[in-house]
């Protein structure tokens, strides 16, 4: 069982060898979800570097955080997803997560009002 199994989180995964930036976001959104994307601004780099107990760098991460409109299909849940769901920006402080999760969602929200699309 994952840490974060059961919490409501954003799509996301690795890029491929040779897979640039934006191809990426699409593919994982359309992997897990099952819908198209045009991908709009970025919101957020984030990197992350965790280490073991003996200090060496496990695993080191960057994170591009998006913000995107759907271009068409709706939602369904992948076998990596327990439930995909639609929900007001009103609502989502109703959804168990972890706090990064929640972070970047307010961030994408203030962009998303920003550019006109929420």
């Amino acid at each position: 069982k994952e840490p974060s199994y059961g919490l409501w989180s954003v799509p996301g995964g690795a890029v491929h060898l040779g897979e640039d930036l934006k191809t990426a976001a699409r593919r994982e959104i359309r992997e897990e979800l099952g819908i198209e994307v045009e991908l709009t601004d970025v919101i957020e780099i984030l990197e992350r570097v965790t280490r073991d107990a003996e200090g060496r760098i496990q695993y080191h991460y960057v994170i591009v955080d998006y913000l995107a409109r759907r271009a068409n299909g709706e939602p369904t849940p992948s076998p990596e997803a327990l439930e995909v769901r639609w929900i007001a920006p009103e609502e989502f402080s109703q959804y168990e997560m972890t706090r990064g999760t929640a972070e970047v969602i307010v961030r994408i929200l203030e962009a998303g009002k920003k550019a006109g699309v929420i």
